[in-house]
């Protein structure tokens, strides 16, 4: 089977169910696993990007986002050349976020206008028990369902050894922060503030399962979060390191001072809807209760204050 994915959590979730061979498209941000770097990219982004994979500031990342949006432009463009000589069996999609990747409208249209048409399958979980039917629905079709309930067993026995240990010990449960976008500032949304909880802290602004919506910093300061996670979309944890630390030196952010700061691998455990959601829950537990856990990836996060 040929399959192209049009968004670096479908990417993970081939990859993590064992069926690299099968890809032979991906974007142009998919970069984990490593060994996808071979393959085709078949997108190119048309507004700045910030982060791992840009050097633009989030203000304009945001400013070029809404001018497009207003325009009526896409912000994804499609190699339809490009996919159309890989002669895809199976095209994986999303229906989540048009600022995150491919609109599902746009991949079907170029669907259409292939011969013969591939199969499209389209991923819109917005919690972990989505993520997980996501999972499922691509194992499906690339008929490894096996290795999905293999993968998912494995994961929710992970969640379940984080609640029981927490449980045990009848761990406090700080308050926390996690913000997706920095200017203008975004909570984490989706399954952000399910794996909060999951973690063993309270979401102080955060809804599970909505979108993100962006906040005024002052009603950030009024929630008084003991903890504050910057884990912006599309950053690695060396970008949210510079982007945390760009906050600390300005006078408006200076209340991050009085609390723990902590910068978040958030394309590896927050923002993509892949198996390492189940990655960041562990590490966001490692950070509230450190004591009942074993030490943080270095990889993963870095106590910034």
């Amino acid at each position: 089977m040929r399959v192209i994915s049009l968004l670096p959590a479908a990417t993970e979730i081939v990859a993590y169910l064992g069926a690299t061979e099968h890809l032979v498209g991906i974007t142009h941000e998919c970069d984990f696993p490593p060994v996808v770097g071979s393959r085709a990219r078949v997108t190119s982004a048309s507004v700045p990007a910030a982060g791992a994979h840009g050097d633009a500031m989030p203000g304009d990342v945001d400013a070029a986002v809404r001018e497009a949006s207003a325009s009526g432009l896409s912000l994804f463009t499609l190699d339809e050349e490009r996919i159309a000589a890989l002669h895809p069996d199976l095209i994986i999609t999303q229906a989540l976020c048009d600022v995150c990747a491919v609109s599902e409208t746009d991949v079907r249209a170029l669907a259409a206008r292939l011969s013969p048409a591939p199969r499209i399958v389209t991923l819109g979980g917005t919690s972990i028990d989505g993520i997980f039917a996501d999972i499922r629905a691509v194992a499906e079709a690339l008929g490894v369902q096996s290795e999905a309930d293999e993968l998912i067993a494995g994961d929710l026995a992970r969640l379940r050894t984080v609640h029981e240990t927490l449980k045990a010990a009848t761990a406090p449960r700080p308050r926390v922060l996690v913000l997706e976008w920095t200017d203008p500032v975004y909570l984490a949304g989706h399954w952000g503030p399910e794996q909060v909880h999951k973690a063993g802290g309270i979401d102080v602004l955060g809804t599970a399962g909505a979108h993100s919506v962006t906040v005024p910093l002052e009603q950030c300061i009024a929630a008084d979060p003991e903890i504050v996670i910057i884990a912006p979309c599309g950053y690695d944890l060396h970008s949210a390191r510079g982007e945390a630390n760009r906050l600390m030196a300005d006078p408006a952010w200076s209340w991050l001072l009085a609390r723990q700061v902590w910068a978040v691998d958030a394309n590896g455990l927050v923002s993509r809807p892949g198996p390492r959601v189940v990655d960041g829950v562990e590490t966001m537990a490692r950070i509230f209760n450190p004591m009942l856990f074993s030490p943080i990836d270095a990889l993963h996060a870095i106590r910034v204050a």
